[in-house]
């Protein structure tokens, strides 16, 4: 007789993140993840004591599935617009796990100004210090302007309210970025 198949944490979480895929964050609960993964409920409420835990740890997955994709530009493109076309980008390609990451209510920072200084935005806004030559200030006031923008964007594209025309995103962004840019060198300048 071959060995049972061991549940681990890991693959729960995993299939929690499918169930988010598939039917998005409310439909998490016990039931739906050990149909995922073909067994009872009992190994998913064993890992996980509540499933707002659960949800929690989805979250915490997806938000790194998120990080690894903004980062993921093409070469010679400008980090900032690469970063900005990739978060519309992973509105079209995962609606649901972008509305699980920016319209659930499970992100730790209650504001724009706490996410601009969360450590998992560091490796995004060190390619925009780069891309850029900002003090470290201006960089987050860009980031704000340019994200606001972006965020506006990618939650029309993930509640199917306008189609995902790179090309003239690409253009706006830019213009975002420009002005953005713009002001905060002028105001680094006086």
């Amino acid at each position: 007789m071959p060995p049972k198949t061991r549940v681990t944490e890991e693959r729960i979480v995993s299939a929690a993140l499918e169930v988010v895929r598939q039917s998005g964050f409310e439909s998490i609960n016990a039931r739906t993840v050990a149909g995922q993964l073909h067994c009872s409920t009992q190994p998913v409420m064993y890992h996980f004591s509540t499933i707002d835990n659960l949800k929690k740890a989805a979250y915490r997955r997806a938000d790194q599935l998120h990080t690894e994709y903004l980062m993921n530009t093409p070469p010679g493109q400008h980090p900032v617009l690469g970063i900005g076309i990739n978060y519309i980008r992973f509105a079209v390609e995962e609606p649901q796990l972008f509305r699980f990451l920016f319209q659930s209510g499970y992100a730790e920072e209650n504001s724009l100004l706490e996410m601009v200084d969360s450590e998992a935005l560091l490796p995004i806004l060190a390619a925009m210090r780069q891309g850029s030559g900002l003090s470290e200030k201006k960089t987050k006031e860009v980031f704000i302007t340019v994200a606001l923008f972006a965020h506006g964007y990618a939650s029309i594209i993930a509640n199917n309210g306008l189609d995902f025309d790179q090309e003239q995103i690409a253009k706006h962004l830019t213009s975002a970025w420009n002005g953005a840019l713009l002001a905060a060198e002028q105001e680094e300048k006086a």
